[in-house]
């Protein structure tokens, strides 16, 4: 019995493991297909056998702890640049996926707890209960979206547009039906039970018309020139700045140059996060030196920077996303609402610093959360352009990136060193597509040693700089979108999706009992 859960126990984990390989840079989706309808079978197959329900957390946590072992081992790498941090490293490798995969247990404990009798009602269970647990692994405490399936679709933007009226929680859900769907071929009472399959790929294919038909109507919509340019800067500056007495100096003027100002033309200039680690936003001015002689007053300036504030006694830093005239004077600020545990603050700080911990990215304290989303209003020179900030990972939260839909464009500026030369870079990059199908707005990512890129509303890339290079992209021309269904109504599309799911279990567990 006790080597029979062991080579169970060994399966699963590769299971887990080989499902990573559908998720980008690789993209290898076929694999789902066998992954999961595999895992699904195996829980229908250990069910009629054992009734030990405790059995059924362990199998579902052991192809969670192989999906986000394979997948998710980069976060260690941001542990490597300071040698205070590498005593945690096996730690990272081990804890962040076990928790992870804690929710995968819960999805097949709670699956086998529930479990109706008839195939199709149990098929439509797994499918929910599992798109369920990964809303909630994207929702609790601070939340973390990372790596849900339907982001093995990334490279399939025709099919990707439904997600402009269901979400990506939506898609997810459907997604984790499509490919446990071919386990009706081992798992049917009777061959017409291969039809759940075959309308999966239908409704499939019926998303690759909708998205080729979103997409037709795009190129054939009239491109609007802009009167002014927005210029992306992508960065290859060291992460060792963050611990190494760095010159700003130095570091600003690689910046500029990469920028190439010219004199006579309109131009926002959108420079990556955290760039300038020992430099508030208010010191900024302090090198007013290094612009002005490159900048005029046809030219703005946004950087992600620090921000400090004192209230009373208490210096409280911020992530910030910073705009300045020519002359380094502040126009507005947004400061980061969605802060990356131990990255940017530390829970129960209190209690962990005591035992030398620390965030890797803020050498003096926990960073602070801003009070709210913001939209950023360019009014000047007439520049009229509104900007939705989202810094680093903000990007991640479907359904969640604001409230207010009356903006031009999303920014998205990020520091992607931490990951290093690994799977984070690419990961991080494709919620950018999702999030501008979505959104029915153009992406602007800027990027220090990541992907930069201008993402339509269609989710094409029309412009990027590969991994870990300098350059830059130009906006100068738009097409205009209608407002999507899912920028309307967010996440309560998910909710509706839930309920129809619920509906079918009822009726087709009723129709066989009948």
């Amino acid at each position: 019995m006790k080597k029979k859960i062991y080579i169970d126990s060994t399966i699963l984990f590769l299971l887990g493991s080989f499902t990573s390989l559908s998720l980008p840079p690789f993209n290898y989706i076929f694999i789902n297909f066998f992954t999961f309808s595999f895992f699904y079978i195996f829980l229908i197959k250990i069910f009629k056998a054992s009734k030990n329900k405790k059995l059924f957390f362990l199998y579902g946590w052991l192809f969670g702890l192989g999906y986000f072992t394979s997948n998710l081992y980069w976060i260690s790498i941001s542990l490597t640049f300071d040698e205070s941090f590498k005593f945690l490293i096996p730690l990272t490798v081990v804890l962040v996926p076990a928790f992870l995969a804690l929710f995968y247990g819960l999805a097949s404990f709670l699956f086998i707890t529930l479990k109706p009798k008839k195939n199709l009602s149990s098929f439509l269970l797994f499918s929910l209960i599992f798109g369920l647990i990964e809303f909630i692994r994207g929702t609790i405490l601070t939340g973390f979206p990372w790596n849900l399936i339907a982001y093995s679709f990334s490279e399939h933007i025709k099919i990707l547009h439904i997600t402009s009226i269901i979400g990506t929680y939506g898609f997810n859900l459907f997604c984790i039906s499509l490919f446990a769907s071919p386990s009706f071929f081992i798992l049917r009472d009777s061959n017409k039970e291969i039809i759940v399959c075959i309308f999966f790929l239908i409704t499939t294919f019926s998303f690759y018309v909708f998205g080729s038909q979103r997409l037709e109507k795009f190129s054939n919509t009239e491109s609007n020139k802009l009167n002014y340019k927005i210029r992306v800067i992508s960065s290859n500056i060291s992460i060792n700045r963050f611990y190494k007495d760095s010159d700003p100096t130095q570091v600003i003027d690689d910046l500029i140059k990469i920028s190439s100002p010219q004199i006579n033309e309109k131009t926002i200039f959108i420079w990556p996060e955290g760039i300038l680690p020992d430099i508030s936003k208010d010191q900024l001015k302090e090198y007013k030196f290094l612009f002005e002689n490159e900048f005029n007053e046809n030219h703005i300036i946004s950087i992600g920077i620090n921000d400090v504030k004192k209230e009373g006694q208490i210096l409280k830093y911020f992530n910030s996303f910073t705009i300045y005239d020519h002359k380094l004077k502040i126009l507005d600020t947004y400061n980061k609402v969605n802060l990356v545990p131990f990255g940017e603050f530390l829970p129960f700080e209190k209690i962990l610093s005591l035992i030398g911990l620390k965030t890797i990215t803020n050498n003096y304290q926990s960073y602070s959360r801003g009070k709210n989303r913001k939209i950023i209003e360019v009014n000047k020179l007439n520049f009229s352009v509104r900007l939705l900030p989202l810094i680093c990972y903000e990007i991640i939260y479907t359904g969640n990136i604001s409230k207010n839909r009356d903006f031009d464009f999303i920014v998205n500026i990020s520091e992607d060193g931490w990951f290093g030369e690994s799977l984070g870079p690419h990961q991080h990059f494709v919620h950018s597509i999702y999030r501008a199908i979505e959104s029915g707005k153009y992406v602007l990512r800027s990027a220090n040693n990541g992907i930069t890129a201008i993402v339509n509303p269609m989710g094409v890339i029309e412009k990027q700089v590969d991994l870990n290079q300098s350059g830059f992209v130009d906006l100068f021309e738009t097409k205009k979108v209608e407002s999507t269904i899912f920028s309307k109504y967010g996440n309560k599309i998910f909710v509706l999706i839930i309920l129809l799911y619920i509906s079918f279990i009822f009726s087709f567990n009723r129709i066989r009992n009948e």
